[in-house]
């Protein structure tokens, strides 16, 4: 299972190099046995056997689950999608800006839309990233500021204006999700979401991301002046100007800018409980944008992404709440 040696630069490269199932599969097997040499899950002997026909492996052991695919303790496990299909997805999902929507990867590669909105929330789930506090080093700025993710007044129904403006709501924070968002200018940037925009909860999601004795910077917002025992905060008031000198929170802002036109422009309606998912797809691909100075390249985000498929799994039970027989059962009423 020798990979061709030419690896794929651009996506059009990507659909072509892994149409071989052989170069889809021996590409998952380098990373799942980085070593070259196959292990068997479930009892570890490494001397197991390839079935061609099936493109699975044998133990000798007799032991459950014996046979064993590549997928298998990956996001891809249980998977009746091809691993073909799931590479290409991933590259997709991995570089294109502002997403791609669960249709347009139905179209794409021959599945229905709710077999694409599952593979896309498993992909999600590869891409999140933790590791270290931010504003560690000498000398960081960390710029932390909060947004409502939500429907625009102007793009209601008109029915559903006038209720909210005869309850008082008018264009308020109701039915939206608060969104807390942490950059480090020059590093990266980490997203939460919140249930309120309390002080003690803006501490508590500050401290399990940035690193105490940091440069904060932040807007006018009061509840961040409980901080200043922990933060070297400064504030730029905006209703007077936006940037202080080094003070001002506009790189956070145009990562909101960048996630709410993906959201409004390629999934349109976002359920709420899911908000964390698509909060982790921006984060990455707004992370692994560069390496320093030096951008990454398509390739080496996509290697970066399938890098985290290994040892997460999500269940279709487990992101929707209910299990296809039930599903199935109440479509037919």
């Amino acid at each position: 299972m020798e990979r061709k040696h030419k690896q794929p630069k651009t996506l059009q490269e990507a659909v072509v190099y892994f149409a071989d199932p052989n170069n889809a599969l021996a590409y998952m097997t380098l990373l799942r046995w980085p070593g070259g040499v196959v292990s068997c899950p479930t009892c570890g002997r490494n001397d197991v056997v390839f079935l061609h026909n099936q493109r699975k492996w044998q133990c000798k052991s007799v032991h459950a689950k014996r046979q064993f695919s590549a997928k298998v303790g990956t996001i891809f496990e249980d998977s009746p999608i091809p691993l073909e299909k799931w590479l290409v997805v991933v590259w997709m999902i991995s570089n294109c800006r502002n997403g791609v929507s669960s249709y347009e990867i139905g179209r794409t590669i021959g599945v229905t839309q709710k077999s694409a909105w599952f593979m896309l929330h498993r992909i999600r789930l590869a891409m999140q990233e933790g590791g270290g506090l931010l504003g560690g080093g000498p000398n960081s700025e960390v710029e932390a500021d909060e947004t409502f993710i939500g429907g625009k007044a102007r793009n209601m129904h008109k029915d559903v204006k006038a209720r909210r403006i005869h309850a008082k709501q008018g264009n308020s924070a109701v039915d939206k999700v608060l969104v807390m968002g942490m950059l480090e200018r020059g590093g990266r940037i980490r997203t939460e979401v919140l249930k309120n925009r309390f002080t003690e909860t803006l501490r508590e999601n500050l401290n399990k991301h940035v690193a105490v004795g940091a440069a904060l910077y932040t807007d006018e917002f009061n509840a961040y002046k409980g901080v200043k025992d922990q933060y070297l905060h400064a504030f730029c008031d905006h209703t007077d100007q936006y940037v202080k000198g080094r003070v001002h929170t506009n790189g956070i802002e145009n990562f909101w800018s960048l996630l709410k036109r993906g959201l409004s422009g390629t999934y349109v309606a976002v359920e709420p409980f899911h908000m964390f998912r698509y909060l982790d797809e921006q984060c990455f691909r707004y992370n692994n944008r560069k390496d320093g100075k030096r951008k990454l390249t398509d390739k080496e985000r996509f290697d970066l992404a399938l890098a985290g498929v290994t040892g997460k799994r999500l269940t279709y039970v487990q992101v929707t709440g209910k299990t296809r027989e039930t599903e199935t059962s109440a479509e037919s009423f």
